[in-house]
């Protein structure tokens, strides 16, 4: 009975030291997840919407002023010669978030085709249905956000987001619930940030605060982005200068969204975080106003052209990435993932295109890069393709859809030379424009 009584106090006692074992090496094993996750930088991207790359101050405007986004150029790796694969807003934050061209993500414009109904309820329930298919498409693609929770990420969306709710890009909170009966469609209740201010930005950077866990933050205001409707000190500071009222608008408008960036660095900033956070700049697609209405110029936003592609993309990272304007190297918005996913360690898809702009090496091995412009109402890539586009420094290779635009001619231009592409050289250079042609095809079939 006693030997029974001394073999039962044993095993008493070894299960209090395993149990007491395993709380030590749990509380270890969590000490030293949350030591590293302390050390991992959080990740912001800001999105401007439908603005030129023209206009920015650092980028040359004489009437636009950009004074937050000018110093952030000057303290980030700037390069003046980023693009998008598409100029049009769905597709193309599509590619930001999952680091693939519309053919591989499948969102090819921001609307699937369907019925135009008179009545606005019809419409909008046509548009919706018509939609649900691209919604779980979307879902089950892997996202920045989905990638990031390896780490221990918290993942915030703010602003623009057309794929229903917030959920379905990974995004751990978000503002966009995505209901297309409360008017769920492209941002919804995400598009009153900036415009009418930062508060439920600032809660999402103070909830990771307080779970002590590192955070990526989407940040796409509905900016520039018409309605050009800015505060009236602003438009009255451009009316005396601009040709018209509609340029001054959008002029203030610029201006507006740089002040919004500014708050988003102070935030940052105030909260301590300056140093340990990675942020990303890039506009989703151009934007050229009319002179004399509220619309924009076709050379523009859902055109081939650089003034609806072309963007600067910006990394900072203070300490760890070295500032320099960089006025050559072509680089895409298909590198940010990549890019991010480097600087953590985190296995790249095997599906993503882009490079890490970090590194040098691969970067100036790089070639070229491609466009793809689909129609606004999409159906299928083989029957919604409007122009395949490659730009292999110096030379950029527009191809017309030989079905949806028989009329047009394939276009090359030299765009070092010729960065508003004026001069169409395509006809005194037939090799070349079938050596790229060739690599458009190439891109097509991959």
């Amino acid at each position: 009975m006693k030997r029974l009584s001394h073999i039962s106090c044993l095993i008493i006692l070894a299960a209090i030291c395993f149990s007491c074992g395993n709380e030590t090496k749990n509380k270890i094993d969590k000490d030293e997840k949350e030591a590293e996750e302390s050390q991992l930088p959080n990740i912001v991207f800001i999105l401007s919407d439908d603005q030129s790359w023209t206009d920015y101050s650092f980028m040359g405007d004489d009437n636009i002023e950009t004074p937050r986004l000018d110093q952030f150029a000057s303290e980030s790796l700037t390069f003046t010669r980023g693009y998008v694969p598409t100029s049009l807003c769905s597709p193309s934050l599509a590619t930001i978030i999952t680091g693939m061209y519309p053919k591989d993500h499948g969102i090819l414009g921001n609307d699937v085709a369907y019925e135009r109904a008179k009545d606005r309820a019809v419409k909008r329930k046509n548009r919706s249905e018509a939609y649900k298919p691209m919604i779980t498409h979307f879902e089950r693609l892997t996202t920045l956000p989905d990638l990031l929770k390896e780490k221990g990420y918290l993942s915030f969306q703010t602003g623009k987001w057309w794929h229903g709710n917030h959920k379905v890009g990974g995004f751990d909170y978000g503002m966009t619930h995505g209901d297309p009966n409360r008017g769920g469609r492209h941002g919804d209740y995400g598009l009153e940030i900036g415009r009418k201010g930062m508060d439920t930005l600032t809660s999402y950077v103070d909830l990771a605060i307080k779970e002590k866990k590192p955070f990526f933050l989407w940040y796409a205001p509905f900016l520039p982005h018409a309605p050009h409707t800015p505060p009236k000190r602003l438009l009255d500071k451009y009316l005396p200068k601009a040709p018209t009222e509609y340029v001054a608008k959008y002029w203030a408008m610029c201006e507006w969204f740089d002040e919004t960036c500014g708050e988003l660095f102070d935030i940052i900033e105030e909260k301590g975080l300056t140093e340990n956070t990675l942020f990303v700049y890039v506009c989703d697609n151009g934007w050229v106003q009319n002179l004399n209405d509220s619309k924009y110029n076709e050379i523009s936003k859902r055109s081939p052209f650089d003034l609806g592609m072309r963007t600067p993309i910006m990394y900072k990272w203070a300490g760890e990435i070295k500032p320099k304007m960089d006025t050559t190297t072509v680089v895409s918005s298909i590198d940010m993932v990549p890019t991010v996913l480097d600087i953590l360690n985190i296995d790249k898809p095997k599906n993503l295109p882009g490079i890490n702009v970090l590194d040098k090496k691969t970067l100036q091995n790089r070639e070229e890069i491609f466009g793809e412009i689909y129609a606004h109402d999409f159906t299928t890539i083989e029957s919604s393709l409007f122009y395949t586009i490659v730009i292999a420094p110096p030379y950029k290779l527009i191809v017309p859809d030989a079905v949806r635009k028989p009329n047009e001619k394939i276009q090359l231009f030299n765009i070092d030379e010729d960065p508003f592409e004026k001069q169409n050289i395509a006809s005194s250079n037939p090799e070349l424009v079938e050596k790229l042609n060739q690599k458009i095809e190439a891109f097509r079939t991959e």
